[in-house]
């Protein structure tokens, strides 16, 4: 499947209402951070394959900035930015930062003055952005990090082009997303509950997109061999009540819920359907198909002016004959 067909009939996306919703979310979204908080550990593991020493670091979709420290400790010579769309996400992250830093000072004053001032110089910063118009000049970054946060913008095949844009050649991109299986056993029980009341069927989660498709859209954007992988994870609850908490906590809601002289019969109708969906051990699954991705930006084949470029490693290869 092309981008452009995986993305026909997709909604519009709406950065105003993904700022709001993560606005009003970031005061308590410690609580329901334990999913990103793993699969960062996860990413880390997948990094340590691979050789890299970027000075330039963006964490694109930072949220409340809990990557920041360990990208800050493992590549320790650079500057890692931070970028999210939400301005009280980015408070939080800088209340975070402040702590962290008195924290770090008492050992700070023993540091000679140029290296104590050049380490403050090193640590994280922070910026308010969109993901598909981020204010930074072209090849600003050597890495770019991105973990659980593309999934909330509506047209991956846009943000792909400005992650390259604001990478050097040969800059890595390392993220994480959600792909289709996530939230099935909700999206199930939504639809049962509308056929029980003979409603018209709507989404009421966002539309992840495929493994594939987010392969294809990383070539058609100027990156090359990039890898996918991904895992089914599975979160149990106890109740319904606190399985839709934490899917409202992840702002897995960014979608018109329709009609609300329906809101109480649908509530009532969504939770005796999750009922029905308990397992043996008496908890409510929940499922989480979990993207892994990494890839290269392509070393440019022409110039701006349309010239060919030939790299000093293919000078004197020839064509390939067959023998």
């Amino acid at each position: 499947m092309s981008p452009t067909s995986a993305n026909a009939g997709r909604p519009a996306y709406d950065s105003r209402r993904i700022r709001r919703i993560f606005d009003r979310r970031a005061a308590r979204f410690d609580d329901v951070a334990f999913l990103p908080r793993e699969i960062a550990v996860r990413m880390r593991e997948r990094l340590e394959y691979i050789k890299v020493a970027p000075m330039r670091v963006l964490d694109a979709g930072c949220g409340v900035g809990a990557d920041l420290p360990a990208l800050r400790e493992r590549f320790a010579e650079a500057s890692v930015l931070g970028l999210d769309l939400s301005a009280e996400m980015l408070a939080r992250a800088n209340q975070a930062e402040m702590a962290e830093s008195e924290a770090n000072a008492g050992w700070r004053r023993f540091l000679p003055a140029t290296l104590g001032k050049a380490f403050g110089a090193r640590g994280p910063q922070l910026a308010q952005g969109d993901f598909a118009g981020l204010p930074f000049s072209g090849g600003a970054f050597e890495m770019l990090w991105s973990n659980l946060a593309l999934q909330w913008h509506a047209r991956p095949d846009l943000v792909f082009p400005e992650w390259a844009r604001v990478l050097k050649a040969n800059g890595l991109l390392m993220f994480s997303t959600l792909g289709p299986d996530t939230l099935k056993e909700l999206s199930g029980a939504y639809a049962q509950a509308e056929k029980s009341l003979e409603l018209t069927p709507r989404r009421h989660t966002i539309e992840f997109v495929d493994m594939h498709d987010l392969g294809d859209m990383l070539v058609e954007s100027g990156f090359e061999i990039p890898v996918m992988d991904q895992e089914v994870l599975t979160i149990t609850y106890k109740s319904p009540e606190s399985l839709l908490r934490d899917v409202r906590g992840w702002g897995a809601f960014p979608l018109d819920m329709g009609v609300q002289h329906h809101a109480r019969a649908l509530r009532d109708a969504l939770h005796a359907s999750l009922e029905t969906r308990r397992r043996e051990d008496g908890t409510i699954p929940l499922t989480f198909e979990v993207i892994y991705g990494h890839a290269w930006k392509a070393v440019p084949r022409m110039t701006a002016e349309g010239h060919g470029i030939v790299r000093l490693e293919d000078i004197g290869r020839g064509p390939k004959r067959s023998k």
